[in-house]
């Protein structure tokens, strides 16, 4: 089943799948890119998904939440129900006073995986069969109940996360927050700005009061997640483009080739081109 609203003024979309094969989004090509906020939930059996040409589990009674620009694949994903929106049918950054997820429900380099306990997945199944319901009813309100609909998962599965977070622990908002921003600067500077003092700037702290912000939510270093993000981006373009390595290490910031070239080798144990030589061919863009 493949359900969708479309705005023709706005452009705006929702989609939800159930049982359906055809939401894996690959590959990853900017010009050409649906840019969709992706929620999946798995109510059937353990199973695998590719998100950027990793592997992971993705286990039963879980959910997962992905970022318009990562590419991903499921073992099996006609076993699962999902939700896709644009940021012009909901944009969560104008929104963020609402929903309070940016920048962790929806982050740069990780992708949130969620435990779901019984209650959780009554709640998203008696969340989904609404959904149903409302995208099979075409009225002069169905826009407005749809996104109405979709804030209240958003909030709900914010919550269901931030227990996961820190489990046994009361989350300080404010210590939160930050940690929210800081991953929300990360996504808009990564290729310009490579050094935690300019994000510890932006937010008015210390790279020290940063560091040891994310080491009391047990996460990586300030430094390593704008290191993985850079890495990331540099995998996509070697994958997914056929740019040459030295267009890549000035599309990311650096401005020498074998700098750039060491410190991909040092955080993949490989050099950029002998990354891309042991790509699949039908990855690379002809």
């Amino acid at each position: 089943m493949k359900l969708k609203i479309s705005d023709a003024r706005t452009g705006g979309e929702l989609l939800l799948f159930k049982d359906e094969h055809g939401f894996d989004r690959m590959p990853y090509i900017r010009d050409k890119f649906h840019k969709y906020f992706t929620i999946v939930w798995n109510p059937g059996e353990d199973q695998t998904v590719t998100i950027d040409g990793n592997e992971k589990e993705f286990p039963s009674n879980s959910l997962l939440t992905l970022l318009f620009n990562q590419t991903f694949s499921f073992e099996d994903a006609s076993t699962l129900i999902a939700w896709q929106f644009n940021r012009e049918f909901y944009c969560i950054i104008d929104h963020d006073s609402e929903v309070s997820c940016v920048g962790f429900l929806f982050s740069t380099t990780d992708h949130l995986l969620i435990l779901l306990e019984e209650h959780a997945q009554e709640k998203l199944k008696l969340l989904s069969d609404i959904f149903i319901e409302e995208l099979k009813t075409a009225d002069h309100i169905q826009h407005e109940i749809l996104v109405a609909l979709l804030k209240r998962l958003i909030v709900y599965i914010t919550g269901l996360a931030k227990l996961d977070y820190v489990p046994g622990k009361k989350i300080d908002e404010s210590r939160f927050h930050t940690i929210r921003k800081f991953n929300l600067l990360v996504e808009a500077h990564f290729k310009s700005e490579h050094m935690v003092n300019f994000y510890a700037q932006q937010l008015f702290k210390s790279p020290k009061t940063l560091s040891n912000l994310f080491a009391l939510f047990n996460q990586k270093s300030p430094s390593q997640i704008i290191q993985d993000r850079i890495i990331l981006e540099a995998k996509r373009l070697l994958s997914y483009t056929d740019k040459s390595v030295n267009q890549i290490t000035y599309e990311l910031g650096f401005n020498d080739v074998p700098y750039f070239s060491n410190f991909f080798k040092k955080k993949c144990g490989q050099s950029p081109s002998e990354f891309r030589n042991i790509l699949p061919a039908e990855k690379l863009v002809q």
